[in-house]
């Protein structure tokens, strides 16, 4: 494949050869080694969207691979002004190697990639967060050394991540119990595309509204947000409905002893997690962050080196 532009885009050998790859980066870097495959190259860093997480695991990323990373806004680019996303595709694929971007619709990153001749990432849009789901699989391995059979209990709103993670554990044969508010349900053709995915992986793939049904003997505990960038005024109606699926320490003593708490950040305290979750022994959300590092690398890597002569 060109581009990494959803969850869909993948399949389990490639999250395989992701997670393989990011392994033995992280080493390097454990390791103090220097390792710069791809010397010289240039990456367009588009962020449409506020971002710390990611754009400073983009950026060092980047240059840790030996290459350089340009960073566009709508304030420091003709994208600002009005210009057709496809226009900008096709001049940047004249000057760098690889397009990152992180904006508001999914369909602005499919028209990205469409003009464009170099790889394109998605760094997150309001349908997905594939880049996110990568590192999180990743940090799983780590913690359990398997993904397969493993039951991930999310909660929250079926947003971006729900999606994504829908199709990520579709692929590596988890069972993926997602629990949100009636109304707030992931988007249906996620729903559908990982269960056809899991009649091929055995993964299980269960919707409900029943947070307890959810966190029961999970291997993993997941939350987000409750109102996303662009919700804002949402925020306190979301509160409202959203209380019964905060993951305090009476909903995670329905998981299992040893399950990992995992939240892709920035969070809100006291809304969708307790303070004491997320700060307690079971919560991994540190390694978490840090993964977006090593499995982005490994997802440039992947990518830049096929599209080099």
């Amino acid at each position: 494949m060109k581009d990494f532009i959803s969850m869909l885009d993948a399949d389990r050998l490639f999250i395989e050869n992701i997670l393989s790859l990011s392994a033995f980066l992280k080493e390097k870097v454990k390791k103090g080694e220097i390792y710069r495959p791809l010397d010289g190259f240039t990456a367009a860093l588009i962020f449409e969207k506020p971002s710390t997480r990611t754009r400073v695991s983009f950026e060092v990323g980047v240059y840790q691979l030996g290459g350089h990373g340009v960073y566009m806004d709508t304030r420091s680019s003709q994208l600002g002004r009005g210009e057709p996303i496809k226009d900008t595709a096709r001049v940047l694929s004249r000057y760098v190697d690889l397009i990152v971007i992180r904006t508001f619709g999914q369909e602005r990153v499919e028209e990205l990639a469409r003009y464009s001749d170099v790889p394109v990432i998605n760094a997150l849009t309001d349908e997905e967060h594939p880049c996110q789901v990568l590192a999180d699989l990743f940090t799983i391995w780590e913690y359990k050394r398997k993904l397969e059979g493993l039951k991930v209990a999310y909660l929250g709103d079926g947003n971006n991540m729900c999606n994504s993670w829908l199709v990520g554990a579709a692929y590596t044969g988890m069972k993926f119990y997602a629990a949100t508010p009636e109304g707030y349900e992931p988007l249906p053709k996620y729903v559908e595309a990982a269960k056809e995915i899991a009649k091929e992986t055995g993964a299980e793939i269960v919707v409900t509204h029943d947070p307890i049904e959810a966190v029961k003997d999970a291997d993993v505990v997941y939350t987000d947000v409750w109102a996303s960038m662009g919700q804002e005024e949402e925020a306190e109606k979301r509160k409202r409905i959203f209380m019964p699926y905060q993951v305090n320490s009476e909903l995670v003593k329905h998981a299992k002893p040893d399950f990992l708490f995992m939240h892709c950040l920035p969070a809100h305290r006291g809304e969708e997690v307790a303070d004491e979750v997320i700060e307690g022994e079971r919560s991994v959300v540190w390694d978490q962050a840090e993964n977006r590092l090593h499995t982005q690398k490994a997802l440039i890597l992947k990518l830049v080196r096929k599209s080099r002569p």
